[in-house]
């Protein structure tokens, strides 16, 4: 019995230690972090499109002059898109 305790207490650990790794993101770049960011606003533009959401995906940078600025810039237009997205399933249940 405590060989199964410890052994299920390792797959825990390695699971939630794997888990935390690939939640962060602190060794990307900020070049990398912007990229990901805009990835995820196609990325969520493209499946509103495919249910047939028009979808406006323009993100202003104008005022964006460091990376970490235009990142939050995508993050804004992402949770924007994510709204509509759960707006969108809230009214299809």
């Amino acid at each position: 019995m405590k060989t199964f305790t410890k052994s299920t207490l390792a797959v825990i650990t390695a699971a939630l230690l794997s888990t935390s790794a690939f939640a962060n993101s602190s060794d990307d770049s900020p070049i990398e972090q912007v990229r990901t960011a805009k990835a995820s606003v196609e990325a969520l533009a493209n499946t509103l499109e495919d249910k047939g959401v028009a979808v406006n995906t323009n993100v202003n940078l104008d005022g964006a002059r460091t990376y970490a600025q235009k990142e939050a810039a995508y993050q804004a237009k992402y949770s924007e898109l994510q709204a509509q997205f759960d707006a969108l399933n809230q009214q299809n249940s």
